[in-house]
C-alpha cells in the first residue's frame, strides 16, 4: 500500500540513528555559550509578520521572496520565522531583559523557515543556533562573539575553514556609498534582474547580495563599503582586527560580504568551508546597531551570529570527526515462562532506577530468539532466568565479549551486584589493556609510579 503522506518537500526527519549527532553538536555549542556568558533563550516559531518586514528588511530576499506567511482565524497576519535574531530582541524587549545590566547575552537553538530551492544541507525548514549581544558597542564585543564561533568549530574538530570579515558602516558613512553605488548600477539598468531594478531605488546595497549570475558579475566591480568609512567606523573594523590577531584567530577581509539581512551595520563575519559546496557559508553574522530602536527599544548596540546545524553537521562528517557513540545495552535480561518474565521486569525497573542501560523481552520472544536479540543491541551481559532459577534465587551472568560467565543473586542485593561486576570487569580491562612499563601511561591501574 502506498505512503498516505510523505514529509514536505525541504524538510527532512532526524532518525534515531543520527540524533545523538544532534545532540552533540547542540550540547557542546550551548556548552561554550554558557562559558562565555549566554543563557539560553526560547521564542515561538511564529511572529507578527511585521516584525520581520521592520527587522529584515522589506527588499531582503527573504521577505519578497521566502518567508512563510500566513492568516490565523483571528485575522491575525503571522509568519514562521525566518531567522532568529528579531524574535530574540523582540523577547528582550518585551520582558524588559534590555532594563538589567549591560550586556545581556543570550543564545538559542531552534527552527527556522524559509521558502527557497533546497540544496544540499539546505532546507525550508532548518535548524539554527545563534547568539546575541546587546548593549556592547566596543569592537571588544565583535571580537568576543566571532572567537565564540571559532571555539565551536574548534571544539567540533572541523577544519580547512576560514574566517573572512567586513564592514558595511554605520547609517551616517552609508549614505554616501549608496549614492556611489546608485551611480554605479545606473549605467547597468538594462543588465539588472527585475528584483535588482525595485531594490536600486529602495535598497542599492542588497544588489550586492543577489543571487543572479548576471548581477553577480555586475557586483564584482561595484564600488566597496571600506573605501567609504568615516573614521569611526575605520576604527572600529582595525581595532577588531586588532583583536583578532592577538587572539590568533586567522581572517581575509573580504569587502563583498554584506549579509542578506537590512538589520547590520559596521561588522560583519562569515565562516566559509569549500568542503560542503560552492555556497560553502556556514555561519553567518555581525552588529545590528539600530534594530532594538526600530523595534520599540532605546538606542542599543547589539552583534550576534547564527550557524544552521545542517551545514554544519555535514560539514563534521566530511571532516571525519568523532562523534560520541551511542550508548550500550548494559545488561539484558531474558525470561522462560511468565513467573521469570514478573521478576525480569522487576529486575530491569530496579536497574533503571539505578540509570543502567537494561532491557528485557517485551515482544513475546523465545529465549533463543531473545538471545539473539541480546546480541544483535550489543547487550554486555546477558542473563537467563527460569522456574530453576527464580527458586534458587540466583542466575548465571554471562559477559557477552568474552563468554564468561559468574553467578549472581537475583535477590534484594542484585543491582548491588551487577554494578560491582562491571566495576570489576572495567578495572581488568584497563590494567591488562597497558603496559606496566609504559611510562606515558596515566589510566592509575598500572603498576608503576606517575
Amino acid at each position: 500500500m502506498a505512503l498516505l503522506a510523505k514529509a514536505p518537500k525541504g524538510t527532512h526527519d532526524i532518525l534515531p540513528s543520527e540524533v545523538r549527532k544532534w545532540q552533540y553538536v547542540e550540547d557542546t555549542a550551548m556548552d561554550l555559550a554558557e562559558i562565555y556568558g549566554f543563557q539560553e533563550i526560547r521564542t515561538p516559531n511564529f511572529e507578527d509578520i511585521n516584525l520581520f518586514v521592520r527587522s529584515v528588511g522589506d527588499t531582503s530576499d527573504v521577505v519578497q521572496k521566502e518567508m512563510y506567511e500566513f492568516e490565523d482565524k483571528g485575522g491575525r497576519h503571522l509568519a514562521l520565522k525566518p531567522e532568529g535574531t528579531a524574535g530574540a530582541v523582540r523577547a528582550c524587549l518585551e520582558n524588559g531583559l534590555l532594563n538589567e545590566t549591560l550586556p545581556v547575552r543570550v543564545c538559542y537553538n531552534g527552527r527556522n523557515y524559509r521558502y527557497e530551492r533546497p540544496q544540499s544541507g539546505r532546507y525550508r525548514e532548518f535548524n539554527q543556533f545563534g547568539v546575541e549581544m546587546f548593549g556592547s558597542a566596543e569592537p571588544s564585543a565583535d571580537a568576543e562573539i566571532i572567537d565564540l564561533m571559532n571555539s565551536i568549530l574548534e571544539h567540533l574538530q572541523i577544519d580547512e575553514y576560514h574566517l573572512e570579515i567586513n564592514s558595511i558602516g554605520c547609517p551616517q558613512c552609508r549614505k554616501a556609498y549608496h549614492k556611489a553605488l546608485e551611480e554605479y548600477y545606473a549605467a547597468h539598468k538594462n543588465e539588472l534582474c527585475k528584483t535588482c531594478l525595485d531594490r536600486l531605488e529602495k535598497n542599492p546595497m542588497r544588489l550586492l547580495d543577489c543571487k543572479e549570475e548576471n548581477c553577480q558579475k555586475l557586483a564584482e566591480n561595484a564600488p566597496k563599503t571600506l573605501d567609504y568609512l568615516c573614521d569611526e567606523c575605520k576604527s572600529h573594523f582595525e581595532k577588531l582586527q586588532k583583536y583578532l590577531d592577538a587572539m590568533n584567530i586567522k581572517y581575509a577581509v573580504n569587502p563583498k560580504i554584506v549579509r542578506g539581512l537590512d538589520y547590520y551595520t559596521k561588522t560583519v563575519f562569515e565562516f566559509v568551508c569549500d568542503k560542503i559546496g560552492a555556497q560553502g557559508t556556514i555561519c553567518g553574522g555581525g552588529r545590528y546597531d539600530g534594530l532594538v530602536e526600530q523595534l520599540g527599544g532605546k538606542p542599543t548596540p547589539a552583534i550576534g551570529f547564527a550557524i544552521g546545524l545542517e551545514r554544519l553537521i555535514m560539514l563534521m562528517e566530511s571532516c571525519n570527526a568523532e562523534f560520541p557513540a551511542p550508548p550500550e545495552c548494559e545488561i539484558y535480561i531474558a525470561a522462560m515462562g511468565e513467573k521469570a518474565l514478573d521478576t525480569a521486569i522487576l529486575l530491569t525497573h530496579d536497574l533503571r532506577k539505578r540509570t543502567f542501560f537494561a532491557q528485557t523481552d517485551t515482544v513475546g520472544r523465545s529465549v533463543k530468539a531473545q538471545m539473539k536479540y541480546a546480541d544483535k543491541i550489543g547487550a554486555k551481559y546477558t542473563l537467563v532466568l527460569g522456574d530453576e532459577e527464580i527458586e534458587k534465587g540466583s542466575a548465571i551472568l554471562k559477559n557477552m565479549a568474552t563468554g564468561e560467565t559468574s553467578e549472581i543473586s537475583i535477590g534484594q542485593d542484585f543491582v548491588d551486584d551487577f554494578y560491582d561486576t562491571l566495576v570489576r570487569d572495567e578495572e581488568r580491562d584497563h590494567r591488562f589493556g597497558h603496559d606496566d612499563d609504559d611510562d606515558e601511561c596515566d589510566c592509575g591501574y598500572c603498576h608503576h609510579e606517575h
